[in-house]
């Protein structure tokens, strides 16, 4: 998979997840690789919802992307 893959299938999937949790910013979804728990933290914070509940939605997307 090339880097230009790998970055259309990220905004695919910070698409998914804006659209999912519409109180999500760019800056909050600009943490990558590495970062992910401040990602699941920031989710959680602006959502409400448990991290169990947030990581779940996230491996739906990825799978459907399969990436």
């Amino acid at each position: 998979m090339t880097t230009i893959e790998i970055k259309g299938d990220w905004n695919i999937l910070k698409g998914n997840l804006k659209q999912k949790w519409a109180r999500l910013t760019d800056d909050d979804l600009q943490l990558i690789e590495g970062q992910e728990d401040e990602l699941l933290g920031r989710i959680q914070k602006r959502t409400g919802e448990s991290r169990e509940a947030v990581e779940a939605t996230i491996e739906e997307y990825r799978a459907a992307l399969a990436i």
